[in-house]
């Protein structure tokens, strides 16, 4: 048999061709987000610039696996879950990093998408500084919830440390370390 030396480069070739549109694709599906994370209560007020970078979206599977840890083992289980899971994305607050994201949900909505964003580490404990404040074990997850509509800009929410459980319907109820949500506003795709 005789090699066939030009046939073997188009090969090479195609598959080149092949492998860079395969990290196109995967480049095409970063996202990123910028927000006004604004913060008001009893810890005082603050005002920041939120950027979420989104690399990876969960699958269906992924979200049920997610689920059913939380339902088992509540914020635990979930957090153990995520911790093996490659990073998903970051958070930055301001200049600062602020968390590594591990799991990404993207949901279609009548008039746009909702991504649920979930760290497996709180972003930050506000609060945890005052002298009653409450012990922070558990608060081991980091939320945040962006409302995208179909055009314009959105808004969202943002729980720094929470814990997780699952409720008698079947939905994840969240408790927030500082009683608080952080507001965001203006989220925009960039």
């Amino acid at each position: 048999m005789r090699f066939n030396f030009s046939a073997f480069i188009r090969v090479c070739l195609l598959g080149a061709i092949s492998l860079t549109g395969a990290v196109s694709a995967a480049e095409a599906q970063s996202e990123t987000y910028t927000a006004i994370a604004k913060a008001q209560g009893k810890v005082g007020a603050g005002i920041a610039d939120l950027t979420v970078t989104a690399s990876h979206f969960a699958t269906d599977a992924e979200r049920d696996a997610l689920l059913a840890a939380v339902k088992q083992g509540g914020t635990a289980a979930a957090r153990t879950l995520l911790r093996t899971k490659p990073d998903a994305g970051k958070l930055q607050l301001g200049s600062r990093p602020a968390g590594t994201i591990k799991y990404v949900y993207a949901r279609n909505t009548a008039g746009g998408r909702l991504l649920t964003i979930i760290t497996a580490e709180p972003v930050v404990l506000l609060g945890s500084g005052l002298p009653d404040a409450k012990p922070g074990a558990g608060y081991d997850l980091g939320l945040v919830l962006l409302d995208l509509p179909a055009s314009g800009q959105g808004k969202g929410e943002m729980v720094p440390a929470a814990k997780v459980k699952i409720d008698a319907q079947g939905a994840i109820v969240t408790e927030d370390y500082s009683g608080e949500t952080v507001q965001l506003t203006q989220v925009t795709k960039k």
